[in-house]
């Protein structure tokens, strides 16, 4: 078997939410017992920490992963969902799973899946467990997929739980108020393992004390002890956080993830650090945790993420996509020097629009297009709702040529942003030869 005949297995064997959306979604947690037994509990061999939320929890999970390298701990990383290529789900020490241990997964457990018939994610989350086992890592960051209670990873017993932000997302499949999402995620939290929450939002404040106190549990909230003083960006891909700890002490902190958005996020990672220096077995420095926080991207390979592509014009990607998401991207927007806004958006057809077309920039020129799978919105009818939100622009039948048709009426002191949805994102990208190159 051929790498490409593994990868084409995968996706024609198995249903993929990224792809086909709710029906690929099996609830529960059967089908990964199953396969976890048949792999000898291989997450059993690692300390793990779980991270959940609405938004934010790969940029933690890229963050926490990358402090845990600098503190010299052998790490293993899984997220989801990819942008170029499968394997940037399962990475050790920032490398992506070769394509060799992928084949043999796949070769080895044909029969297995046959039988069990897992979903893609359940499938994805088994090969992972077991390739963190066989490379000896020391410990793995392990982002959820959706929600969290009922979610493959949560057969995991971790370290420390994260729940990074409650936002109205996935409302089909997890519930329709912040309650019962927040009520999802919280089940990630386990009999007596602390739980570090970046935000403290008074809709589900509650929720997740009940849980806590119910697991006896110790919950910390990252917001009130680190805030955020001061933002500046230098323009050479890294942006600077000012901020107070504990002890009231002003301390600079620098990322080279360029969202404001990770003036939440970053206090959620410096926390969860702190307590997991309590624990006895881990000891991260605050040189090695700044330091990790700042080499976010160059440790892990993190993508998407207000990722600059090219400058004259600004050239900006990201993948926020819901309503949470899309105010953050809206509100660096309005903080970035530019003359005009040149937006390629597409998203999917199996979440509601309303509320997020009522936030998108009325002053700026769309262009509606369809990332290249199954669920995608079709870029007639995106541009026709849009039109009714007050949105002006036109479709193009797929992200390169949208982007092209922005790219040709940008003039130097624009802004392209390309996003609304992930695989619009990941459209994008996969069409640069090299990404993150300035001469686009």
């Amino acid at each position: 078997m051929k790498y490409k005949e593994a990868i084409d297995f995968l996706y024609s064997r198995l249903p993929a939410f990224h792809r086909v959306g709710k029906p690929a979604y099996k609830e529960g947690l059967g089908n990964i017992v199953l396969l976890d037994e048949h792999l000898h509990h291989p997450h059993r061999l690692f300390r793990s920490i779980h991270i959940a939320g609405t938004n934010g929890k790969g940029s933690v999970a890229h963050m926490l992963a990358s402090v845990m390298q600098e503190a010299g701990f052998r790490t293993g990383l899984y997220t989801s969902p990819h942008l170029i290529d499968f394997r940037e789900r399962i990475k050790v020490d920032g490398q992506m799973i070769p394509e060799e241990e992928v084949i043999r997964f796949i070769e080895q457990n044909t029969e297995l899946i046959e039988t069990v018939k897992p979903s893609f994610f359940e499938l994805t989350v088994a090969m992972a467990f077991g390739f963190f086992a066989r490379s000896g890592v020391e410990v793995a960051v392990v982002e959820v997929g959706l929600g969290g209670r009922l979610d493959s990873t949560n057969i995991i017993n971790p370290e420390l739980s994260v729940i990074t932000n409650i936002s109205m997302d996935h409302t089909d499949l997890l519930g329709n108020t912040l309650q019962a999402i927040a009520a999802e995620k919280a089940g990630i939290i386990k009999k007596g393992i602390p739980v570090v929450i970046s935000e403290e939002q008074e809709e589900v404040r509650q929720v997740f004390e009940n849980k806590a106190k119910e697991c006896g549990s110790k919950l910390v909230y990252a917001s009130r002890f680190w805030q955020v003083l001061k933002r500046e960006s230098n323009g050479n891909g890294i942006q600077t956080l000012y901020m107070t700890g504990p002890d009231g002490r002003e301390v600079k902190v620098e990322s080279d993830l360029l969202g404001m958005y990770q003036k939440k996020n970053i206090p959620a990672v410096i926390t969860a650090c702190a307590v997991l220096n309590e624990s006895g077995w881990f000891r991260a420095s605050w040189d090695e945790i700044s330091v990790g926080i700042r080499n976010t991207v160059k440790n892990t390979g993190l993508q998407g993420r207000w990722q600059v592509l090219g400058k004259n014009p600004l050239i900006v990607c990201d993948t926020g996509h819901n309503e949470g998401g899309l105010r953050e991207v809206v509100a660096q927007i309005e903080q970035t020097p530019h003359r005009k806004l040149h937006f390629v958006y597409g998203t999917v057809s199996d979440k509601p629009l309303d509320r997020v077309l009522g936030i998108l920039p009325r002053k700026a020129e769309y262009y509606f297009t369809r990332a290249n799978i199954q669920r995608a919105l079709n870029e007639r009818e995106l541009a026709r709702m849009a039109a009714s939100a007050g949105l002006k622009g036109s479709s193009f039948p797929g992200v390169p040529e949208a982007f092209q048709a922005a790219m040709s009426k940008a003039q130097k002191e624009d802004l392209v942003l390309v996003g609304g949805s992930t695989f619009v994102v990941a459209d994008l990208l996969s069409t640069l030869k090299y990404p993150g190159d300035e001469n686009i």
